[in-house]
């Protein structure tokens, strides 16, 4: 990431009252709402594109069914009737969302992402937009997770599942910074 005039859109994925819901679980990263709210304020400030990713569930049972107050997007971070809105029902917000050609109708070929899960959307999300040829951009402090089980057994704390996820991305599908490093980049 340099400084550029190249359209570059924010991408804030399931940032929706139920991430807070109890059942979640503990998560890692507790400023990362305030570092989202930073580069949000930078975007809006310079007039680049936002694009806001809902997650809808297809399971009654979610608190992220549609129309259930966990769907809802958080009020600090609700669109502006000037940002566009993505409704997913999988973990990657490009398929079946039509994310891909509203992004290219517009010239951006580049993304920063942030929100949540680190290990599920983020993820998701990164990987495609890398291997849809964008420039992608994941802001490791402004992301997050939460504790999860793995297949042997063990807890692992949100903080190592956070870590292995960016590893994860890093170098093949994203680069990742921190939000003091793309707001350098980003004034």
């Amino acid at each position: 990431m340099t400084h550029t005039t190249t359209p570059q859109a924010l991408l804030l994925i399931d940032l929706q009252r139920g991430m807070a819901d109890p059942k979640t679980g503990r998560r890692n990263n507790p400023q990362a709402e305030d570092n989202i709210a930073a580069l949000l304020a930078a975007w809006r400030g310079a007039g680049r594109p936002v694009v806001h990713v809902r997650h809808l569930s297809r399971s009654p049972e979610s608190v992220f069914w549609p129309g259930q107050v966990g769907a809802e997007f958080q009020a600090r971070f609700a669109p502006l009737p000037t940002e566009h809105v993505v409704d997913k029902n999988v973990t990657d917000a490009f398929v079946c969302s039509g994310l891909e050609r509203w992004l290219h109708v517009r010239g951006i070929r580049e993304l920063v992402i942030v929100g949540v899960s680190t290990n599920y959307s983020v993820e998701a999300t990164a990987r495609s937009a890398g291997n849809l040829g964008f420039a992608t951009f994941v802001v490791s402090d402004a992301t997050f997770t939460f504790d999860m089980q793995d297949l042997s057994g063990t807890l692992r704390p949100a903080e190592d599942v956070h870590l292995m996820s960016l590893s994860n991305l890093q170098g093949e599908y994203a680069t990742v910074l921190s939000t003091a490093e793309v707001l350098v980049l980003n004034p």
